[in-house]
């Protein structure tokens, strides 16, 4: 179990330094719903501090070499703690032991992903002497990190989604102002010592834990702050796009995402897979599968197997081994799914699996005979509900697929290259996933949405050039 897994107080940390506050916040193991720690509740004086302290460290000198070393060395140290960590998303998501040391060992990838992008970071050359005029002129650019990096971090997976912020960050020559989920911040405070102890210098990494809304407006007023990467609802990253002004965002906000099961598929594959990928974390997942259609041929059967599928899946305590699903990150969210679920019925949908909450656990819940105008349809979720659908043609699919305010990934399952390479084409997401659902994710490939889901791309390569800009530089011989 974590040292950080306690009743004892979880201070802030500013320029390589451990600080207490005044005030602390409560952190609850959400299943027992028991205390498990208390965290520093962070003013507007240690955000500017922390801010000052990330924009000094970035002006002194940390090689790439270095940087790839400290992330290496850093990856190394999670796999060596991997059961001690797993415990602590445990006790601080809920999120099952399977899945919680499956994080561990993603987020230890990510940072030595990042490590070794740290190494690759380059420019080009540029053809300028092909201008008349500048026949005696040679150019080429370079990567220059942006600064001072603001990473604002979510609840469901809070030590990848920290490492995918941080790693990169890092790699790039950047310094970091963390702020980690205030339900789930132990997993990043975990983190932090292990890059500090992984010899990362002062001032790269500085963490503040409190109120989201208030550090988050305190880190927009100030002006050092470089470029923010936030990952959350849609209205707060708007809020902060529009606060941030001419720096740089990287937002990653969110899905309905929709999975299409043409009539060609494999039917017992296709529905194991999307039972498993609509239920994982308790459905707290951005790319959980939330919309299913179905060619109407095979509606029935698929139904059928995902029912089956679904009703396998063990819900209950998440230390348990044989445990798939535990609880939600409260039960004001465990009830806000039942309100959504009794909503639907109310306007016509069926029950098909599920639909029962007890406190903090929901039931995985499937839905039928529902439309494309019902909420839980039409906004995010969020939780363990899915809706399934008849669709007749593949036209009439992928219209249905692109109505809707997000974008950041969705799948299909078909055996058909030409509705393949159309839906590539016409289906409206930052990722379409074939033969499998939207919630494939591997940490190296390029990660982030259209419309409504955000905009920047995470994976380190290409989070590493949100976080340069790049210069040009041009020599008169």
């Amino acid at each position: 179990m974590s040292k950080v897994v306690s009743t004892k107080e979880q201070g802030l940390f500013i320029g390589g330094q451990w600080k207490r506050t005044d005030e602390y916040t409560s952190v609850w193991n959400k299943y027992t719903q028991k205390q498990i720690a208390k965290t520093a509740d962070a003013t507007q004086q240690d955000v500017n501090l922390a801010v000052e302290e990330a924009k000094q460290a970035s002006k002194r000198s940390f090689p790439a070499y270095q940087r790839f070393e400290v992330l290496t060395k850093a990856a190394d140290l999670l796999r060596k703690n991997q059961e001690e960590i797993a415990s602590l998303l445990v006790a601080e998501v809920g999120k099952p032991i399977k899945e919680s040391r499956g994080e561990v060992a993603r987020a230890a990838q990510t940072l030595e992903i990042s490590g070794e992008e740290a190494k690759r970071i380059h420019g080009e050359g540029v053809p300028i002497e092909a201008a008349p005029g500048s026949q005696n002129r040679q150019a080429f650019t370079k990567r220059i990190p942006v600064g001072v990096v603001a990473a604002i971090t979510p609840f469901n997976v809070p030590l990848n989604l920290v490492c995918h912020k941080v790693g990169p960050a890092i790699a790039a020559g950047n310094s970091v102002v963390l702020k980690p989920a205030s339900a789930t911040p132990l997993s990043a405070i975990r983190l932090t010592e292990i890059l500090f102890e992984a010899g990362l210098p002062d001032g790269r990494l500085n963490l503040l834990t409190g109120s989201g809304s208030k550090i988050g407006a305190w880190l927009c007023e100030n002006p050092d702050v470089n470029m923010f990467t936030f990952t959350g609802s849609p209205g707060v990253g708007q809020r902060l796009r529009e606060r941030a002004g001419l720096r740089k965002v990287a937002l990653e906000l969110g899905n309905n995402s929709a999975t299409v099961i043409h009539h060609d598929a494999n039917i017992e594959e296709a529905a194991k897979l999307t039972a498993q990928k609509s239920f994982n974390n308790a459905g707290q997942v951005c790319i959980s599968v939330q919309r299913v259609y179905v060619q109407e041929k095979i509606f029935d059967r698929f139904l059928e197997k995902m029912k089956e599928a679904a009703e396998e899946l063990v819900v209950g305590d998440p230390a348990q081994e044989t445990t798939d699903i535990g609880p939600m990150i409260s039960e004001t969210e465990a009830a806000r799914i039942e309100n959504w679920v009794q909503e639907a019925v109310k306007e016509g949908a069926e029950v098909v699996s599920g639909g029962e909450r007890n406190g903090v656990i929901y039931k995985p819940t499937i839905l039928t005979n529902v439309n494309d105008e019902m909420k839980v349809c039409r906004e995010e979720a969020f939780g363990p509900i899915v809706a399934v659908a008849p669709y007749k043609t593949e036209e009439e699919v992928i219209d249905r697929v692109n109505d809707s305010e997000y974008g950041l990934q969705a799948g299909i399952f078909t055996n058909s290259l030409d509705f393949a390479m159309t839906a590539a084409d016409k289906i409206e997401v930052g990722g379409l996933i074939i033969n499998d659902t939207p919630g494939y994710r591997v940490d190296h490939m390029p990660y982030g949405g259209v419309k409504k889901s955000g905009s920047g791309k995470e994976g380190p390569k290409y989070a590493i050039e949100e976080m340069t800009e790049e210069r040009l530089v041009v020599f008169n011989l």
